[in-house]
């Protein structure tokens, strides 16, 4: 990127960080009128928070975020985007986020079906059988996705416009992952006949039925792969293996069910599959550092 394309960029953000915090007047996660848009604003950056990334794309327009997804870790910051072309457990954390300057970041989930589409009408990966690419990407934020982006936000100001409008520049911002740097990787995720597109299958099957048994071979078997090549290029995708990644998407749940819902430790365990509380409980110690009901009592 040369220096007047760094500096368009950092204009672009500058516009788009006025909107956010006009948008976000105190901290918190923010859905929008525009599916699946949001945006994030901290002012604290000690909390770390456990969560799923769905498929998205978000963009960091102040402060630095660090993150660990799957078992890597990522840090990126302003006018950087993290790109998650398949459901990943993930835990993260804002850095030197104040009141004065606080975390900003905007996310869209990404539509597979749309990504289906335009892939269709693009150049056709090479060699698609090989070269399996992972679910989570860094990169920097050119300046047509900042300037999208920051058009998408604008359209909340004018409601009216929200149902005519959004509809194009989620398109566009889609259009701009698949025709940029990054656009290898949704590609792959999308394309038919893909080791990637067969393991971000068998994760979209994970996540509907994660409280069910798991037997890999069994797993394997419905994506068509081999037992042992499912396991290589689902570790090369999520970084975890399939038994790694059920056992946090239920620890997850669980955690989730305990602070949103109310529910006990007990019932949370069973709610996810657990068939014996005396192994959620030692799970979800080696997973989270302390038992359930201290977790959950000092995450509160």
């Amino acid at each position: 990127m040369t220096e007047a394309e760094r500096a368009a960029v950092i204009k672009e953000s500058s516009l788009l960080k006025e909107y956010l915090l006009k948008c976000m007047p105190e901290p918190g996660k923010f859905s929008t009128a525009i599916e699946g848009l949001s945006m994030l604003r901290r002012e604290s950056g000690s909390h770390v928070e456990n969560c799923f990334y769905k498929p998205s794309i978000g963009l960091i327009v102040q402060g630095n975020k660090h993150s660990r997804v799957g078992s890597e870790e990522y840090t990126y910051g302003e006018n950087q985007c993290l790109l998650v072309s398949v459901d990943m457990p993930s835990s993260f954390s804002s850095s030197e986020a104040s009141h004065d300057r606080p975390f900003l970041a905007v996310s869209l989930d990404l539509d597979r079906f749309l990504i289906a589409r335009l892939a269709m009408e693009l150049p056709a990966v090479s060699d698609p059988g090989s070269n399996t690419c992972k679910g989570v990407v860094v990169a920097d934020a050119d300046f047509d996705l900042v300037n999208a982006f920051l058009r998408l936000v604008r359209l909340l100001e004018n409601r009216d416009q929200v149902a005519f409008l959004a509809p194009a520049v989620v398109q566009e911002i889609h259009y701009r992952l698949l025709t940029g740097p990054l656009g290898k990787n949704l590609q792959k995720f999308s394309t038919c006949g893909t080791h990637s597109n067969q393991i971000a299958r068998a994760v979209a099957w994970l996540r509907e039925n994660y409280k069910e048994p798991l037997r890999v071979e069994d797993l394997a078997r419905r994506v068509n792969m081999g037992t042992s090549t499912f396991h290589r290029h689902f570790k090369q995708v999520t970084t975890l293996s399939p038994l790694q990644y059920h056992k946090r998407l239920r620890l997850y749940e669980a955690q989730r069910l305990m602070l949103m819902e109310d529910a006990d430790a007990a019932s949370a365990g069973l709610s996810v599959g657990y068939e014996s509380p005396t192994q959620f409980s030692r799970e979800y110690k080696r997973m989270f550092g302390e038992p359930p009901r201290r977790d959950v009592m000092r995450r509160r």
